[in-house]
């Protein structure tokens, strides 16, 4: 037990060293600020000085402003890396507390904020809520609804028991989609290149999406984000079996963009969970969406030490079936996140040679689905994971096959309920349940990471510790 607690320890410190600051990492600092543009204090106090006065944050956070992801650290690290805002000059150093303060400190428009590549660096205080108005005050769904869309009338017009299974066409049809367009002007920020946006503290970013659209080397940290919910679900009749209601807002959404860093954020949907909306037609009404969506051409992505929490759809890597652009691309790197209390795509991959190392998963719950989705031409490669299941999931469920034809998966643990932690071929449990059989080998082996690979033994007792939002110094 001794020999397992100092394991548990050293791999603890081991992480800490690689997550924090480069500041914080002693004798390589120098080093480090060499090759990955990461700055140091008096790196930080000499910029200040030359360019005036920086709004008044601690200093840990300024460290996290000016720190680049650092070099090997997944997938967001090829080709020229990922520095964010890391340059900017003091007069785009911002701190917001509010939509309409996040908006100017991101250029000023959210219209075309997404095309301003000014280096930028943006810290997030408080709460900053996407359903806030010009004037402040808090906006509803009927706000932001079209006069001729109500749910009421669109329940009444588009009942499959009288309106059959075809999707929804004619005036409410319409006026939801124009709702929509309300909120999407209203509730989806748009971030432009070369921008980092860091939390202080306790900082919220609720009821918004992150839209990383055509904006490439963009830094998001400690962050939590909380309840983007859709005010107008559309109902897709002919998806699935019996038709769903389906949302369109992500918590971060990242499109056609490259070389992007999410790090130590939480995403939650707070007190508002889809489990608790109602159904309709007999379906839940999910207003909901994925928490990180990396889609439509995206491309070298790393999220690391983050936490997921008691969410639904969580990550889509790769939104279409359809061979063309996406091929060659939505490569991504998910290493020492937690997976706690979600249901599925965690994540979903189509195309992309996706990195899957020391992630822990805790899966429980009558809704669950399965973690990951082994999607058309996709390349997983899937290493030391921990999972932890609860009654009624097993190792068999962990996979499923969405027209993929192979996955990696080597030295991942599971311990099922009633039993102890094992090694677990992910790949043969699958099989051993399922047909047609997934192959074993994804075509390729990540050399991009961030240090050594803990065994996967360790994950459960070092990586809860560190991953979410308000584990940074700041």
């Amino acid at each position: 037990m001794r020999r397992t607690t100092t394991s548990a320890a050293m791999a603890a410190a081991l992480l800490l060293t690689s997550a924090a600051p480069a500041a914080a990492a002693g004798t390589t600092t120098a080093a480090r600020t060499a090759t990955t543009g990461t700055h140091t204090a008096a790196s930080v106090a000499a910029h200040t000085a030359a360019a005036g006065a920086q709004p008044k944050v601690p200093l840990a956070a300024r460290l996290l402003g000016r720190q680049a992801l650092p070099a090997g650290d997944g997938w967001a690290a090829a080709g020229p890396g990922t520095t964010g805002g890391s340059t900017a000059t003091a007069d785009q150093v911002h701190l917001v507390r509010d939509r309409a303060g996040l908006v100017r400190a991101l250029g000023g428009d959210n219209a075309t904020n997404r095309l301003n590549d000014t280096p930028k660096i943006i810290y997030v205080e408080g709460a900053v809520d996407g359903f806030e108005g010009p004037d402040g005050a808090p906006l509803g769904c009927d706000d932001l609804a079209d006069p001729e869309y109500s749910l009421p009338a669109y329940l009444a017009a588009y009942d499959p028991a009288g309106w059959g299974r075809v999707a929804p066409s004619g005036p409410l049809e319409a006026a939801r989609v124009r709702s929509v367009a309300n909120q999407t002007r209203q509730t989806q920020i748009n971030v432009g290149p070369n921008t980092t946006i860091v939390g202080l503290r306790g900082a919220t970013l609720t009821g918004l999406t992150l839209m990383i659209d055509t904006a490439d080397n963009v830094i998001v940290r400690n962050l939590t984000f909380d309840d983007a919910r859709d005010c107008f679900p559309a109902w897709s009749p002919t998806d699935g079996e019996t038709g769903n209601w389906n949302s369109q807002y992500d918590q971060i959404s990242v499109r056609r963009s490259a070389n992007v860093w999410v790090d130590h954020n939480t995403f939650t949907d707070g007190d508002n969970p889809d489990s608790a909306q109602p159904s309709y037609f007999g379906r839940p009404y999910q207003v909901h969406d994925g928490s990180l969506d990396i889609t439509h051409t995206a491309n070298l992505v790393t999220a690391s030490f983050n936490r997921f929490v008691g969410r639904d759809k969580l990550m889509l890597i790769g939104s279409s079936n359809t061979v063309g652009p996406d091929v060659g691309r939505l490569n991504v790197t998910l290493h020492h996140n937690v997976f706690d209390g979600v249901l599925q795509r965690l994540p979903r991959v189509r195309f992309g040679q996706v990195d899957l190392y020391n992630n822990f998963y805790r899966l429980a719950g009558p809704g669950f689905e399965y973690a990951v989705g082994v999607g058309v031409q996709s390349a997983v490669y899937a290493e030391n994971n921990y999972f932890a299941l609860g009654a009624d999931i097993a190792a068999a469920d962990l996979l499923y096959d969405w027209g993929g034809t192979a996955i990696t998966t080597r030295g991942n643990w599971v311990r099922a309920t009633g039993d102890r932690a094992r090694p677990v071929d992910l790949v043969a449990a699958y099989n051993a349940a399922h047909e047609p059989d997934l192959g074993s080998d994804a075509g390729w082996t990540p050399t991009l990471r961030a240090g050594p690979v803990l065994p996967a033994a360790l994950v459960p007792l070092t990586v809860p510790l560190l991953a979410g939002a308000d584990r940074l110094p700041v």
